[in-house]
């Protein structure tokens, strides 16, 4: 079906419809039913979905570009390679959903449920997901420079080798994440929750480390150049190999409750000290 005409569809319903490559342009699409609907390729851009079932639907690619999706249902929707730049998804149910490679540049998400959302490789640059509900999520590779992440639960979610330079991860319960080699210099991380998390080769350059909960986080090979520590708990946490030479507030109190710091690069004060009071702590282990 190519729809090439203006039509009225508030309040429709199209169960497993196809819609494929549809241009609906001038539609107002508030309230309908769109249930497993098939809208590869279609464009939306600008459209307003507030309160839409989309449940499932197939969207492909389509361009939802600036589209107004506030409150929508997209649960285990298909939007691959869709663009959904500065769209709004506040509030948005987006839970199982496949967003690989989609764009959301600049999107509102606020308040959004993304669990086990599929978002690997999508762009993700200036959205904001402040307090959106991303656990178990899959962020792998996905760019969120200067993304909000303010207060969002991403307890479980896996982003390794993610780019979150600059991003605000103030707050966010980051819990048992993975975040190998992932990209978080200048990010603001003050009282996130790292229990458990996994930072192999993070870059944490410059980033704002105030008061977060590292316990029992995996830090081996990351990097904390001119990063602040602040009151941060490292309590055993596996420090081996890691780059805390140049990390700023860091104190000797601190350093004496890691797991282990093993091949660890350290300002030649602290060093000196640890070797004295905790020289274990310095020595290779299991």
């Amino acid at each position: 079906m190519f729809v090439t005409k203006e039509l009225n569809l508030n309040k429709s319903y199209f169960e497993e419809t196809k819609v494929t490559r549809a241009n609906l342009n001038e539609d107002n699409l508030k309230k309908s039913n769109f249930i497993g609907t098939c809208l590869i390729g279609a464009n939306l851009k600008e459209l307003s979905f507030e309160g839409v079932n989309l449940r499932e639907a197939n969207l492909l690619g389509a361009n939802l570009e600036k589209a107004n999706l506030l409150g929508a249902n997209l649960e285990g929707a298909d939007l691959r390679e869709t663009n959904l730049g500065g769209a709004d998804l506040r509030e948005a149910n987006l839970g199982g959903a496949d967003l690989r490679e989609a764009n959301l540049e600049g999107a509102d998400l606020e308040g959004a449920d993304l669990r086990e959302t599929n978002l690997g490789g999508a762009d993700l640059r200036e959205a904001n997901l402040g307090g959106a509900d991303l656990r178990e999520a899959n962020l792998e590779g996905a760019d969120l420079r200067e993304t909000n992440l303010l207060e969002a639960n991403l307890e479980g979610a896996s982003l390794e080798g993610a780019n979150l330079k600059v991003a605000n991860l103030e707050r966010a319960n980051l819990k048992g994440v993975n975040l190998i080699e992932a990209e978080l210099s200048w990010a603001e991380l003050k009282g996130a929750n790292l229990v458990e998390s996994y930072l192999v080769g993070t870059n944490f350059t410059g980033a704002n480390l105030e008061w977060v909960d590292l316990t029992k986080a995996n830090l081996e090979e990351a990097i904390f150049t001119w990063a602040d520590l602040e009151g941060a708990n490292i309590s055993g946490a596996n420090i081996k190999g890691a780059n805390l030479k140049e990390a700023h507030y860091l104190t000797f109190d601190q350093l004496s409750n890691v797991k282990t710091l093993y091949n660890a690069k350290l300002n030649e004060r602290l060093l000196i000290k640890l070797k004295e009071k905790h020289p274990a702590l310095l020595e290779a282990s299991d």
